[in-house]
């Protein structure tokens, strides 16, 4: 049994309870552990098992006390849960501390959407954990190949869906993958997306677009995956959005761009999903924007069809290239894309960007 504590200063090392029992009774263990000084303010506790390889196969909780002993102040929680939480085994836990007169944080269930070429064909011989980190700590290491939700499959193309429940995060800053396997193979994983369950926005995008290569005999690859963008949508301003109209002055620095998006004709073109996009200039990069209210459609991406959106944002110079992608969501999400035309108000030019696929 291990245990980490957070608090406001920071997090405790993983504090292993296997040589500090001070009293042990028929259902209740007490442990006498001694944590940094320096942590302040205690806020989180996540608890769990440290390896699955041993003789004990399974741990229930029924309740925990938590008693500061010099100056007494005492927290507890009914938890009821038994570790691991399934098979393959998320062998953690976490739950706020919350003290008198403090306001508490909650627990979050969190959906991390992995989109990938191959993993799920070599599930059983890999080990894949992420760490995600916001302003309010991290959850540790999670396994992302156990009791996956939503799978995917295409020929070059999956994506599948884990559940991660977590004392609030806040804003997420990055995700640290931790790859290894029981044999040599190459793993591609193209991205990530993460949000809470109960939320449509905002989506955490991290972009990863690396094939890795596994050695069975090396160390395993961790890698750090700053958050590439937040798609916020329509109802919510982006981050870069809300900078911009601080500052009334910086109005004269805004520019409109119109975007005329072509769906090929030919059959299964159109798409239900939410498409958005990203423009990228020799002086800036645009926020990501939701195009969901086309001047001519009232449904937009249909086969065939030409859809006119208008977009404000600051002047991004010369546009040389642009992410356009969609959520996956509908009942009809593939979309053949066949060009993006984009005409910038304040140069008077045009742009093309052919896709074809």
């Amino acid at each position: 049994l291990v245990m980490v504590f957070y608090g406001s200063n920071g997090k405790s090392n993983p504090v292993s309870m296997e040589n500090k029992v001070e009293h042990q009774a028929k259902n209740q263990i007490t442990y006498d552990i001694h944590l940094p000084s320096d942590l302040g303010m205690l806020y989180k506790v996540r608890l769990g098992l440290q390896s699955l390889e041993n003789s004990i196969s399974q741990l229930s909780l029924r309740h925990f006390k938590m008693q500061n002993t010099s100056t007494l102040d005492t927290f507890s929680l009914t938890i009821n849960k038994t570790l691991p939480l399934s098979l393959n085994g998320d062998r953690w836990i976490e739950f706020p501390v919350e003290w008198p007169l403090k306001e508490a944080l909650s627990v979050v269930t969190y959906h991390l959407t992995v989109f990938s070429r191959n993993i799920l064909s070599e599930r059983n011989l890999v080990h894949m954990t992420a760490c995600i980190y916001g302003t309010h700590g991290d959850t540790g290491d999670r396994s992302l190949l156990w009791s996956l939700q939503n799978v995917q499959q295409g020929e070059n193309n999956e994506s599948f869906v884990v559940i991660v429940d977590a004392v609030e995060l806040g804003e997420l800053e990055k995700v640290v993958l931790l790859i290894g396997s029981k044999t040599d193979c190459k793993l591609d994983i193209k991205k990530l997306h993460l949000k809470e369950a109960v939320k449509e926005h905002p989506i955490y995008v991290f972009e990863v677009n690396e094939a890795f290569s596994v050695d069975a005999n090396k160390p395993e690859i961790q890698r750090e995956i700053p958050v590439s963008f937040v798609i916020r949508g329509d109802k919510q301003k982006n981050d870069i959005d809300n900078n911009l109209h601080k500052d009334g002055s910086q109005a004269s620095n805004l520019t409109e761009y119109t975007i005329k998006v072509y769906t090929g004709d030919k059959r299964g073109a159109g798409t239900d999903a939410n498409v958005h996009i990203i423009l990228f200039g020799n002086e800036d990069k645009s926020e990501v924007f939701q195009l969901s209210q086309s001047l001519e459609h009232r449904n937009p991406f249909e086969r065939g069809r030409v859809d006119t959106f208008k977009i404000k944002t600051k002047k991004l110079g010369s546009l040389h290239s642009i992410e356009i992608g969609h959520d996956g969501k509908g009942f009809a999400s593939g979309w053949f894309l066949e060009k993006v035309e984009i005409t910038d108000a304040s140069r008077n030019s045009v742009y093309c960007f052919n896709c074809n696929r």
